[in-house]
């Protein structure tokens, strides 16, 4: 496991992040010994909200700073597509999804199968010794694949042998928020996930597909604002959010360095200059596992 992908907390909680989770596991008991800085386990910490007329699964995600996706997964109510009011729904502190571990499986398995660093998992779930029957993994973006969440990872992307071989803008630009845990959730005021690298670029400027591949979304996506998303060969996804326009349509099929947009404002960004919000995924029985994008675009770089 490469070293890029462990979480990079914020300073307040960088400390307890060095300590290698297997080290604090060793020490705790079955109860939630989790440093008081990290709070409750997540699952602890789900609110409840009432949908209210004229309410949608993106704007309820919208206000509470989530994917409309966790909110679905979350909510099997919702996999219906109707949101009916007085439906009462679970909301998470942070987005990812709930999944039901297997008998025998440690924090490391955890990792290995939805490729989230383990510490994140332990920190997020009680800091026990072992998994407790149901667990919330950070990061991970439901999907309708497999949304019981019980299965185990149908491909892996090696940055390595399937690198980004392009670049998302014309030229190199300024990471002005990076991949992982880097930022305070505005609401809660808690770490919050990042789930792909901002980069700086003026409004206008254009967006270049980052590889070969097929449009599998283009539109309005809530938080995203206008959002582009490309499938790739070999599992691998990327996603190119925030536009202020938009070039491509859904279901064709662009090249390499095309320009399928340009950068823009919209949605919710989570950085305060303009910028490109750039994701790449991969694919899994759980949905589509945010991965470090520095990592793929670093394994062209060092290939050439």
């Amino acid at each position: 496991m490469m070293l890029s992908r462990w979480l990079i907390f914020l300073p307040t909680l960088l400390s307890l992040t060095l300590t290698p989770w297997s080290a604090r596991a060793n020490t705790e008991s079955q109860t939630n010994n989790c440093p008081a800085m990290l709070g409750l386990p997540i699952l602890d910490r789900i609110q409840r909200h009432r949908i209210a007329n004229g309410e949608t699964v993106e704007s309820i995600a919208a206000q509470y700073e989530l994917k409309p996706e966790t909110l679905i997964g979350m909510n099997p109510s919702l996999q219906s597509g109707l949101t009916p009011v007085g439906t009462s729904i679970r909301i998470p502190p942070v987005d990812g999804i709930e999944v039901r571990v297997q008998p025998g499986q440690n924090w490391n398995d955890l990792e290995a199968i939805y490729k989230i660093p383990a510490a994140a998992i332990f920190d997020n779930n009680g800091c026990l010794v072992s998994p407790p029957l149901v667990v919330f993994v950070p990061g991970v973006i439901w999907s309708r694949t497999n949304p019981e969440g019980s299965g185990t990872v149908s491909s892996v992307v090696d940055p390595t042998l399937n690198p980004v071989p392009g670049y998302p803008l014309p030229v190199e630009a300024e990471p002005i928020l990076r991949f992982g845990y880097t930022r305070l959730n505005s609401g809660s005021g808690e770490p919050k996930f990042h789930s792909g690298i901002d980069y700086k670029a003026a409004i206008g400027t254009a967006v270049l597909a980052a590889d070969q591949g097929v449009v599998v979304f283009a539109g309005d996506r809530g938080a995203y604002g206008n959002l582009i998303v490309i499938n790739h060969a070999g599992g691998k996804q990327t996603r190119y959010a925030h536009l202020s326009e938009i070039s491509v349509t859904l279901g064709e099929q662009v090249r390499q360095s095309q320009q399928i947009g340009r950068v823009g404002y919209s949605g919710n960004p989570d950085s305060t200059e303009p910028h490109l919000h750039f994701e790449v995924r991969a694919t899994s029985e759980e949905g589509w596992v945010a991965e470090n994008p520095e990592d793929f675009i670093r394994a062209q770089i060092l290939g050439r």
